[in-house]
């Protein structure tokens, strides 16, 4: 019998918090190869995708299709001499790897792969998540967080401006991202009543219903729909916390080489490498945990008995898991990076402002929802609705209104100094020098 289709019984002490010793080390074990081989893959599949967009073949010799390409490029840095630059904080400059790269292995801990399952070849069963917090969404945060640190301290020791430069820049861009995603992580807590990653992901369990024009009509329970404007947000703000284009402003080649990474080799190099596709993978594990359903199977799927049960939601959770990351490697192949200014404004003036509005929109629903005979899904819907159509209209306003400049019909002389400081004079009154030649 297929063994992905056995429905299980477990007993009632089955969870994360009864599991012999062997069973947690055995979870931390897959967890890291799992991690390890899942950023191998990845950056093979970014590479084979932008050359399908760029209509080039990509890595095609090391194994089939190219696929032991990722681990050649690690074997060949970790054998790359380890330079270390002069006049460099040694201790500060060897720990700014291990900063970044240690916290981005401990954000899974809390993440449900699937429901209690038992292991094959024993009597043993077990949850498929290392552990489980009250308040596991905000260890995600606060660990992710301190990666942080590493970027802004291997910028700062590598005794270069350009490194110096891309920590600051990176540090800034992570914080104010960091903002964004955390209040688009408030209205998921509102609605679920928990801050626990697998409590989040049995509140998406059930489909709700719609009322429109006395219709109910159904729609998954996935947060992704109930709360979109949460969920875009989010989206928008992953991409700027894990650096990634076109977000990736502390690696612009042209203004600052390789940013904080200009002088470090090796090893060094290939752990930051492998901390930003694991952070990838993590914000996508997340978003795919409080906006998905997690490892519930997708609408209809999930109406058959078989879909949750036995191995299956492992399946369910790694297919969207990846289509976050092409949702990524589409980004980097099409669009252009943006300017440090949009980029700082988009995440202060239109994010962090959406965000409060939605949670402030949200609660009220919630409230408005126990007081009258509307269902707070109907409620909830048209909220998104409102909230989507005033981003829309902040995003592309109409056409201004041309401002008419009059002419200097007075003939005074313009006076650069008459503010308190020099300004240069406005371009639209000043006469080109051929102008002046033919009235001369």
């Amino acid at each position: 019998m297929n063994p992905l289709t056995i429905p299980m019984a477990p007993p009632p002490d089955a969870g994360v918090g009864n599991d012999p010793w062997w069973v947690i080390g055995l979870k931390v074990l897959i967890i890291f190869v799992l991690l390890v081989v899942l950023t191998l893959f990845n950056i093979w599949w970014e590479r084979r995708v932008v050359a399908r967009m760029q209509h080039r073949v990509g890595p095609n010799v090391h194994g089939p299709a190219g696929l032991l390409q990722s681990l050649a490029d690690g074997v060949k840095l970790m054998l790359k001499e380890d330079l270390m630059p002069k006049g460099v904080d040694r201790f500060v400059y060897v720990l700014a790897p291990v900063i970044v790269a240690v916290p981005a292995f401990l954000t899974f801990a809390v993440i449900p792969f699937g429901p209690t399952v038992k292991i094959p070849f024993t009597d043993t069963y077990t949850r498929l998540q290392l552990t489980d917090l009250p308040v596991s969404v905000l260890y995600v945060m606060a660990i992710a967080s301190i990666g942080i640190y590493g970027i802004v301290l291997g910028g700062w020791s590598s005794n270069s401006t350009y490194s110096l430069l891309g920590g600051l820049r990176s540090s800034a861009q992570m914080i104010s991202y960091e903002v964004a995603m955390g209040l688009a992580l408030v209205t998921v807590f509102l609605f679920a009543g928990s801050m626990s990653t697998s409590e989040i992901v049995a509140a998406q369990a059930s489909a709700q219903s719609v009322n429109i024009l006395g219709a109910d009509i159904p729609i998954p329970g996935w947060y992704a729909f109930l709360l979109f404007p949460s969920f875009v947000i989010y989206v928008v703000s992953m991409v700027g916390e894990t650096n990634r284009a076109p977000f990736d402003l502390p690696e612009a080649e042209g203004e600052l080489v390789a940013g904080f990474l200009t002088e470090y080799s090796s090893i060094k190099y290939a752990m930051f490498f492998l901390a930003e596709y694991i952070n990838m993978a993590t914000v996508s594990a997340l978003a795919t945990t409080l906006f998905l359903g997690g490892w519930q199977a997708p609408w209809p799927i999930s109406q058959f008995d078989w879909a949750n049960t036995g191995y299956w939601p492992v399946l369910w959770f790694f297919g969207k898991l990846m289509a976050f990351i092409f949702f990524y490697i589409w980004l980097r192949g099409t669009l252009p990076r943006l300017r440090y200014d949009q980029f700082m404004k988009l995440g202060w003036k239109i994010l962090i402002p959406v965000s409060l509005g939605w949670i402030l929109l949200v609660a009220t629903v919630r409230a408005v929802g126990r007081e009258t005979t509307f269902s707070r899904t109907t409620l909830l819907v048209a909220a998104a609705i409102a909230v989507v159509l005033a981003v829309i209209s902040l995003a592309f306003p109409g056409k201004p209104k041309s401002d008419k400049t009059t002419d200097d019909a007075d003939g005074k002389e313009f006076d650069a100094f008459a503010g308190g400081f020099p300004v240069p004079p406005p371009l639209v009154n000043t006469p080109s020098r051929s102008e002046e030649a033919r009235r001369g």
